[in-house]
């Protein structure tokens, strides 16, 4: 068996901190340690495998029991590669969010908006050979949260990347252009380099674009080097 790739090291500012002071959650998380290093065993390199068949995929998040949600629908596609240029097959990407009024599916979240019976916000894609994925969903609303006075998450999808292990996977989020919360939301801010930060936006693509039907967003997304995404939040 081939010995493991290497760790390489993110670039400085382009990955969040574990401390955020203005994203106040970081404050009960973060180490107040330093970090141990722990080498990989063959059990955290080599498994489980996340499989189609074992997984089934669901990339139309935009229907439930054959009816439409509510809310305007989004195609989003992109491709996921390593730090070379190299694309990342066959991987499982999860996704999750808000409804169009700005609210999740799940009985822990009570924000006053309604809740929607045809949008349960989560679906699962694979990456194909050459490490694209694609999905339809509704675009997703923004929400209050606890963090300071009056503060709003802006639109975002959160992403889950499982490589071929389960100690592998990377969560992120993706947020859409000209948001104006984007500006005050320490989450994103929380990324200290401004063009890796940029890297969390996607970009309307009129090629995705469905005439009729849904507006296209393309959200690349590199997994380790200088232009990686940014992860962790």
């Amino acid at each position: 068996m081939a010995d493991p790739v290497p760790f390489r090291a993110y670039t400085p500012g382009t990955q969040p901190p574990y401390d955020v002071p203005a994203y106040l959650g970081t404050i009960k998380r973060h180490p107040l340690q330093p970090l141990h290093r722990l080498d990989q065993t063959i059990t955290e390199t080599t498994g489980p495998r996340f499989t189609a068949a074992h997984f089934p995929p669901n990339a139309d998040l935009s229907r439930v029991d054959g009816k439409s949600a509510q809310g305007q629908r989004i195609v989003v596609a992109g491709t996921i590669t390593d730090e070379d240029g190299r694309p990342v097959p066959h991987t499982m990407v999860e996704i999750w969010q808000a409804n169009a009024a700005g609210r999740y599916h799940h009985p822990a979240d009570q924000h006053d908006a309604p809740i929607d019976p045809h949008f349960h916000g989560d679906g699962r894609v694979f990456t194909d050979a050459d490490g694209r994925y694609r999905f339809l969903s509704v675009l997703p609303g923004a929400y209050p949260w606890p963090n300071h006075r009056n503060a709003w998450r802006p639109n975002h999808i959160h992403f889950s990347f499982f490589g071929p292990a389960f100690a592998t996977r990377l969560i992120t989020q993706m947020y859409f252009p000209g948001d104006p919360l984007l500006a005050f939301d320490p989450i994103y801010n929380g990324v200290p380099d401004r063009a890796a930060r940029e890297r969390l936006v996607a970009a309307f693509d009129l090629d995705l674009t469905e005439p009729d039907f849904a507006l296209g967003y393309r959200f690349d997304v590199v997994l380790r080097g200088r232009a990686a995404t940014p992860m962790g939040i």
